[in-house]
C-alpha cells in the first residue's frame, strides 16, 4: 500500500519546517520534499505558464516566481489555475517515490506545505510544525522583507495553525529557541519510532 510507513511534515509558512526536516533528516530519515518536486514541475511547464501568465512570468525556460506569486496570492481563481495544471504532475512524482520508500518498512516524511488544505494526499500520519501566529508574522517579516499586509495576506492563504495543531498526529512546538526546538525533535523522533515498532 503506497504512503503505508509516510508521515506528513506540515506546518505553516515560517514556522520552522526547514529546520525540523534537517534535524530529520541528520537522524536518517528520508525525505521527499514537494516543495522540490512542484519547482522542477513548474519550470517544466514553464511554456504553459508563460501562455496563461504572460511573458513576465517567465525568464528564459526558468518561471520568474515573485512575478507569478504576486498574481497567484492577489488572485484565487489564477491560484486554482496554477493549482489545476500543476499538482496532478507533482501527485504522480510524489506517489512513485513513496512506493519505493514504502519498500523500505520504515517511517519516512512527506514534506507537504499545504497537506490540510489541498487534501490530495491518503497519509494518515502528520507531523505539524507550530508556531503562534504572532510569532509567524515576525519571522516572516525579517525572513523576506514583507510588509505587515503581505505577510499576513500569505499566512491568511493558509488554514490557521491552531487549526493545523489540532489535526496533527505529532507536534513540535516551534514558539522558543534553537535548544527548545531541537528539544521538541528529539521527543517527536522517539514517539515516531515507537509508533512504528
Amino acid at each position: 500500500m503506497v504512503f503505508e510507513y509516510a508521515i506528513v511534515l506540515t506546518g505553516s509558512i515560517a514556522t520552522g519546517k526547514s529546520t525540523v526536516a534537517k534535524f530529520f533528516e541528520t537522524k536518517g530519515f528520508r525525505i521527499i520534499d514537494a516543495d522540490k518536486i512542484a519547482h522542477k514541475v513548474l519550470d517544466d511547464q514553464y511554456l504553459a505558464i508563460q501562455t496563461h501568465f504572460g511573458k513576465n512570468s517567465v525568464k528564459g525556460e526558468k518561471v520568474n516566481r515573485k512575478v507569478l506569486g504576486d498574481i497567484i496570492f492577489k488572485d484565487k481563481n489564477e491560484r486554482a489555475f496554477l493549482e489545476a495544471l500543476l499538482h496532478p504532475l507533482i501527485f504522480d512524482e510524489i506517489e512513485y517515490l513513496a512506493k519505493k520508500e514504502d519498500a523500505n518498512k520504515t517511517p519516512y516524511f512527506v514534506d507537504i506545505p499545504l497537506f490540510f488544505e489541498n487534501k490530495r494526499y491518503p497519509i494518515s500520519r502528520h507531523l505539524v510544525v507550530y508556531t503562534p501566529k504572532k510569532k509567524q508574522l515576525k519571522r516572516l517579516m525579517k525572513r523576506d522583507g514583507y510588509t505587515v499586509e503581505d505577510a499576513l495576506m500569505r499566512i491568511d492563504t493558509q488554514i490557521d495553525i491552531e487549526e493545523k495543531r489540532k489535526r496533527a498526529t505529532y507536534v513540535i512546538d516551534n514558539s522558543g529557541d534553537l535548544h527548545q526546538l531541537m528539544h521538541e525533535c528529539e521527543k517527536v523522533k522517539e514517539e515516531i519510532l515507537g509508533d512504528f515498532k
